[in-house]
């Protein structure tokens, strides 16, 4: 199958989105559609799949002219499109999701369930899957999930896969499994197009790229004639930095330190401290029980070990107690852990603060929403209404909102876990900024990251997990890749570099 989008124009009120715009993908490649957010990526392929009509331009698969009015219409075309938000359903099996709406039936009109789990096994095979299609979808991790909406895809005859930011929410060798099945998919003749702000990814496992900026198509080509550096200017219109962030402020009184931390499972004995106006970074590999450690001193896990705020001893139960003594947390998974998504901006912006601008149970509406706006005016967040939804802003939009939350609590300590996970390299920057701006203020910053350059480019200091133990520490341009990744693997000490 060759598809192809041509001249597409949308505009929603005086807001042109897409500006004719072109589009290709053929069976048997990865084409990755990359942009920051805003760019039209979503809007391009909500009209490829029948979820919003274009105002001008022309859809032809194989050179026939198609029209798709709604995403059945996409499906029979043979265009699936896996969103980012999985529509599994936990609490039924695979196979029931895979004919969910489309379920075998016997004469009787009861469910035809061996039909169903045989019909299942058969895509399984094709994709060399060894999944048991009466498992629990909620038994499954997150890779295995984002396979069995693939799966979903392969037995609905799908020729060409969309894929909207597939690997956000997955670990290294969940990100892995799946870029194997991306891979099979190819072989087979499928043509994947893959959303990505994780322009590695891009490198590793797509064939072509198109950027889109400001609703215009800007660059297009094969992925082996370019860098991560050319995809990332084409991205935001200029030269991205890659220098070091890192600032020459000294560190401040010490505000937070544990001793001998331990829960028996994910962490133990480690002992670390932080200081005002530090950027401490913490990375490792998967397992290295990072996020773990950080939960428990936040109260949302038993610990033993010794904790001290400021030089006090204390022994933190619960997140509220935690807010209480300064400390902020924002959670790796936003869209999990990080937003509610059935509440506004506003709420979202300002929940943690519902107990200080409570009175007799009213909120002071009117400090919530002044709280908010200085704090949205200084994180740059880009929003139609206060009363919109969090889910109407894009990734990286909505991550400043769960940033202003905290921000406006004025913490002493802020734990940023995996801080720009699933956001674009425009957005990465200006939280960047706003980290390094924190410090300068004298908050004392976390970063617990699994991205070797983004340790490197902003932290003071670096500790090193592996195995739920601080393997080491790095300081300034002791901090390189080489020696991060022998130390998360279980090294001691850094590696001798070779001689030239």
């Amino acid at each position: 199958m060759i598809l192809e989008m041509q001249g597409i124009c949308k505009s929603f009120g005086a807001n042109e989105v897409l500006k004719q715009v072109d589009f290709r993908v053929q069976g048997g490649e990865i084409c990755a559609l990359l942009g920051e957010n805003g760019a039209g990526k979503s809007t391009l392929m909500n009209i490829l799949g029948g979820v919003l009509p274009a105002d001008a331009g022309v859809i032809q698969i194989d050179a026939n002219a198609v029209q798709f009015h709604k995403p059945s219409d996409s499906l029979k075309a043979g265009v699936a499109f896996i969103h980012q938000e999985l529509s599994l359903i936990n609490d039924l099996a695979i196979f029931e999701n895979m004919f969910i709406g489309r379920e075998l039936k016997k004469k009787s009109g009861l469910l035809d369930v061996a039909r169903m789990v045989e019909k299942t096994k058969e895509v399984f095979d094709r994709l060399e899957l060894r999944l048991d299609p009466q498992t629990m979808v909620r038994d499954l991790d997150a890779s295995y999930k984002q396979i069995v909406e693939i799966a979903r895809a392969m037995m609905m005859d799908a020729s060409i896969i969309i894929m909207d930011e597939p690997t956000t929410a997955l670990t290294d060798p969940e990100i892995q499994r799946v870029f194997d099945m991306m891979r099979m998919l190819r072989q087979q003749g499928v043509g994947i197009i893959f959303i990505s702000h994780k322009l590695r990814e891009v490198m590793e496992v797509c064939d072509r790229y198109t950027v889109l900026r400001d609703g215009n198509m800007v660059a297009s080509g094969p992925v082996a004639q370019v860098t991560t550096h050319d995809l990332a200017r084409f991205m935001v219109g200029h030269d991205v930095r890659t220098e070091s962030l890192r600032q020459s402020n000294e560190a401040g009184a010490e505000v937070l330190r544990g001793e001998g931390l331990s829960d028996g499972v994910n962490f133990k004995d480690v002992t670390f401290s932080v200081h005002a106006g530090e950027v401490l970074g913490v990375t490792g590999l998967l397992g290295d029980g990072r996020s773990e450690l950080f939960q428990a001193i936040f109260g949302a896990a038993p610990y033993s070990g010794q904790v001290y705020v400021d030089g006090k001893n204390v022994k933190i139960h619960t997140t509220p107690q935690a807010i209480d003594l300064g400390i902020g947390y924002v959670p790796r998974n936003r869209k999990e852990n990080g937003i509610i998504k059935d509440m506004t901006i506003l709420e979202n912006g300002s929940i943690v603060t519902w107990p200080r601008i409570s009175k007799f149970g009213w909120i002071d509406r009117l400090k919530q929403r002044k709280d908010f706006e200085a704090q949205a005016a200084g994180l740059h967040i880009k929003y139609g209404r206060q009363s919109d939804l969090i889910t109407s802003l894009s990734g990286g939009n909505q991550q400043k909102v769960v940033l202003a939350k905290w921000l406006t609590a004025g913490p002493k300590v802020l734990i940023l876990d995996n801080p720009t996970q699933g956001v674009d390299v425009g957005a990465k920057e200006e939280i960047y900024d706003i980290i390094l701006r924190l410090a300068g203020e004298g908050v004392a910053v976390v970063v617990l990251s699994s991205e070797a350059q983004e340790i490197i480019r902003l932290c003071d200091r670096t500790l090193v997990m592996y195995h739920g133990s601080i393997q080491g520490e790095l300081v300034g341009d002791a901090m390189n890749e080489q020696t991060i990744m022998h130390m998360a693997t279980g090294g001691a000490e850094a590696p001798v570099a070779a001689e030239e």
